[in-house]
């Protein structure tokens, strides 16, 4: 296992311990009113974050929880082994001091070791825009932006929480979905994080894509993200990363990459699944709020929200 999958698994495995000896409500605290798992997250981390130094060619891949993070993070991690030479999931494909790619989850000393790390630097967030160092809009560092329907996100992260020790579980669908909506979800309100990110998609470092662009042709996905990035691919290479972000190939792989959260992480990774779970009054709420806070927008009309979430 290379070093950054260590350091995910060994992170993983912590907070898990952790997890087990804690009661539903100590698994979130609250930050610039933000929830935030206690056990990856702290406020001494947030604090050492504001400094963070970014440079401008840092690859930053930003995505709301369960939008495919874990997905894209491979493309990209494998595109940057190709721009450095090397090969795709070999050992040697990972820098020899890796950090773990989440932004705000490690320690205080993380931002200072980091330091220390040739370029380019992957990592990767589920934070807001206004909630990331400054430096990163400052060095116009280049950021991928990856969103995903609001009703597939919310199965998603239903099934997640219910998967993980570190969030709070659910009895029930219906008790998930009042959390979703009114705002108490680790790591914020999801139309609000969108409607954040809509005031910088205009910037030339942002990219934006969308999980169901990729899911429908991820060979065209991939060269876009390649060329966005400045890294010049072959054929050969294209395919390469085209195979290995399979959903089939990462989940048979996931118990190495991820640990004991692999079967969580890589559960079904299709469009749509949020049909089995919505009932007619839910449809509704989230249009209405969809409506309100995203219609019109540049990052709602690319969700295509009338064609991934009308019934």
């Amino acid at each position: 296992m290379d070093k950054s999958r260590k350091a995910f698994v060994d992170l993983v495995d912590k907070a898990l311990a952790a997890a087990s000896s804690m009661h539903r409500d100590e698994l979130l605290f609250s930050y610039k009113g933000i929830l935030y798992p206690t056990t990856v997250c702290s406020l001494e981390v947030f604090k050492a974050l504001e400094s963070f130094e970014a440079r401008r060619d840092d690859v930053i891949l930003a995505g709301y929880p369960k939008s495919g993070t874990n997905w894209l993070s491979q493309i990209l991690t494998d595109l940057i082994a190709i721009s450095q030479k090397k090969t795709p999931g070999g050992e040697s494909s990972a820098n020899a001091e890796e950090e773990f790619p989440y932004l705000e989850v490690g320690d205080t000393e993380k931002y200072e070791r980091m330091t220390k790390l040739p370029s380019p630097r992957f990592m990767v967030t589920h934070l807001r825009p206004e909630n990331l160092p400054k430096s990163v809009f400052q060095r116009k560092a280049k950021i991928l932006l990856l969103i995903r329907n609001p009703k597939d996100v919310a199965t998603s992260f239903y099934h997640f929480c219910n998967g993980l020790a570190t969030l709070p579980s659910y009895e029930t669908w219906d008790d998930f979905f009042t959390d979703f909506m009114t705002k108490k979800m680790a790591w914020g309100c999801y139309l609000e994080y969108l409607s954040e990110w809509n005031k910088y998609v205009d910037q030339e470092n942002i990219m934006t894509v969308t999980y169901e662009e990729v899911k429908e042709n991820r060979a065209l996905a991939v060269k876009n993200i390649a060329t966005f990035f400045g890294i010049p691919l072959t054929e050969e290479e294209l395919q390469l990363v085209v195979e290995r972000s399979s959903f089939q190939s990462m989940k048979k792989k996931s118990d190495k990459t991820h640990g004991a959260v692999g079967n969580v992480l890589f559960r079904k990774g299709c469009v749509s699944d949020w049909k089995n779970l919505f009932s007619e009054d839910q449809n509704e709420k989230m249009d209405k709020a969809f409506e309100e806070r995203m219609a019109g927008t540049k990052l709602g009309k690319k969700l295509k929200y009338d064609v991934y979430c009308k019934a």
